[in-house]
């Protein structure tokens, strides 16, 4: 078979996953002019009021309620199966659905339950979505590559199994843009993921799946990951909380991936969720399972309390609070007028509440994104390019952006220079930080930055990596707070902005206030590496604040 009846045969495969009482007619439900989803599984009629309640709920809600025995892990995973089964037939999200294994999982959890009055783990019976990186025994991983359908995974993947060890459920694996390298979800496989909340903007990418199902509430927490951005952009562009945790704080072992074996920037993996209490829950259960027994990158480091209890105290001292440096321009691109809003509404929420907030100077950040571009790229494309050929599928036009196979590959030697390189400007940057914390007399404890340019984009308009990636390169902990969204009444274009940099102009130009009205505007809250524990803290206070801990 040639690809195209290769990936027609995986449609017909998930579609055939579907149970033909889920199925509905999704454009009868979202009329012509309606662009959002968000309705539809209030209007399909498939979930009953439970259900419904029930896939509205917080992760923490419902392992409380599994944990007492006020809820039947079959329930809940019904619900978020049916759930998901409308996300997908509405914005075409799922690579992998398997609602029999998954209630068939959760039979045997409620059995142990009904047995032993306990809980196996502290996600006992908690449905979890995963990013189709993840491996999954007896399932396929085609990572969005025509080439590797048809190949079915023969063990879990480390963190599948501590998930399942912590009494987790799976039922999905999402979709992901061919390759992962880029932030929009498209492939030759299923197309094009939407943005639930409108059909004209893109989910983000690469983790784009599990942005559109959470944000659509097919999944309390999805699985993601990030080398560039992969978490965070899906979680702003969903208005969704989300992790990027330091590198060798999640187990990363035995996961798909592009450019396996490349060591200079690692990609990481954390949650996506509608609150950071959901994604404290999901890095602490991981934890528990000490993953460093099991993925030898894995700095064995357990929950530190005391470091979350640090914020607690400044939270609570009343005697200046937090103190926090903010920027709303990286000196390569600036964003558009949502997004330097929502930087303006953090800063205000948090000095009337009295907290510090100083101005952070971003230290030579365009250095630092065309350093990560060029080890996007060290490899000419070959590890993309070589997979393609297998099936003979074409590259998804947005690859050429971040790898291209016209980009010279480098040696070995070059490949050293730039990983010292990278570790120079590491240490410049650490500088930086302990410079101003002199200049203050006083502790940073995070700072708060754009992680992208827009809010949610318009399709095919994802340009500018730089505000997520430079993160990546420093391998700080960063996570993303939903702010507010964007508003054509207040976000005017500004007419007279002369363009900072080329890619600047073409960002710029492409902001128009009615097509951006009503798109999601989000932060990031970037620590230093490994300050999961202080960075969560800071992330949740500063949604508490904004009052969008638990906005569905």
């Amino acid at each position: 078979m040639g690809w195209e009846e290769i990936a027609a045969d995986k449609r017909q495969r998930i579609e055939k996953s579907i149970p033909a009482e889920w199925r509905v007619d999704v454009k009868s439900i979202v009329g012509p002019d309606e662009v959002s989803f968000m309705d539809v599984p209030v209007k399909s009629g498939l979930l009953t009021p439970e259900e419904l309640a029930i896939t509205g709920s917080s992760a923490v809600e419902l392992v409380t309620k599994l944990a007492k025995g006020e809820l039947k892990s079959v329930d809940v995973t019904l619900a978020f199966c049916k759930r998901a089964a409308l996300a997908h037939q509405a914005v075409n999200c799922v690579l992998e659905f398997f609602p029999e294994l998954a209630l068939a999982q959760a039979k045997e959890l409620d059995e142990y339950y009904q047995q032993h009055k306990t809980t196996v783990g502290p996600l006992h019976g908690l449905p979890i979505s995963l990013k189709d990186q993840l491996r999954v025994k007896g399932l396929e991983t085609s990572m969005g590559y025509v080439a590797w359908l048809g190949k079915y995974d023969k063990e879990d993947s480390v963190l599948t199994a501590l998930l399942r060890k912590a009494g987790a459920v799976f039922y999905v694996k999402t979709s992901v843009p061919q390759s992962l390298m880029v932030c929009e979800t498209i492939n030759n496989v299923i197309g094009r993921t939407l943005n639930p909340r409108n059909k004209n903007w893109s989910c983000g990418g690469s983790s784009g799946g599990e942005g559109a199902i959470v944000g659509f509430r097919g999944a309390v927490i999805g699985v993601g990951t990030d080398i560039g951005g992969s978490i965070r952009v899906p979680s702003a562009f969903n208005f969704l909380y989300g992790i990027r945790p330091s590198h060798g704080r999640m187990p990363y072992a035995k996961m798909a991936n592009s450019m396996e074996g490349q060591e200079t920037v690692h990609s990481v993996v954390g949650p996506l969720a509608h609150s950071a209490d959901d994604l404290k829950l999901f890095v602490t259960s991981v934890l528990q399972q000490e993953p460093w027994m099991y993925d030898s990158k894995v700095i064995p480091m357990p929950w530190r309390q005391a470091e979350e209890d640090i914020i607690t105290s400044k939270l609570q001292s009343g005697a200046g609070g937090l103190t926090l440096g903010f920027f709303n321009c990286d000196g390569n691109v600036l964003p558009h007028p949502p997004i330097l809003r929502g930087i303006d509404m953090v800063v205000l929420a948090l000095k009337d509440n009295g907290h510090t907030v100083v101005p952070w100077q971003p230290y030579k950040h365009g250095y630092a994104v065309d350093l990560i571009q060029k080890i996007y790229s060290s490899d000419g494309g070959q590890d993309i390019f070589s997979v393609l050929k297998e099936s003979g599928e074409p590259a998804i036009p947005n690859i050429k952006d971040l790898v291209n196979p016209s980009y010279p590959k480098l040696d070995m030697n070059e490949i050293w220079e730039v990983q010292r390189q990278k570790w120079i400007y590491q240490m410049e940057y650490l500088e930086q930080w302990r410079q101003r914390e002199a200049d203050l007399g006083r502790e940073i404890d995070a700072f708060i930055a754009p992680i992208t340019p827009t809010a949610a984009v318009r399709h095919n308009q994802f340009k500018y990596y730089g505000y997520a990636s430079a993160i990546n390169l420093l391998d700080w902990t960063s996570v993303v707070v939903p702010v507010t969204f964007a508003d054509k009444a207040v976000d005017k274009k500004n007419t007279d902005f002369k363009p900072l940099t080329e890619i600047d102009g073409v960002v710029q130009a492409e902001y128009d206030p009615d097509a951006y009205h009503g798109a999601p505007v989000a932060v990031q809250i970037v620590g230093k590496k490994l300050s999961e524990e202080r960075t969560l803290a800071i992330a949740k206070e500063i949604g508490r604040l904004l009052g969008n801990e638990l906005t569905p």
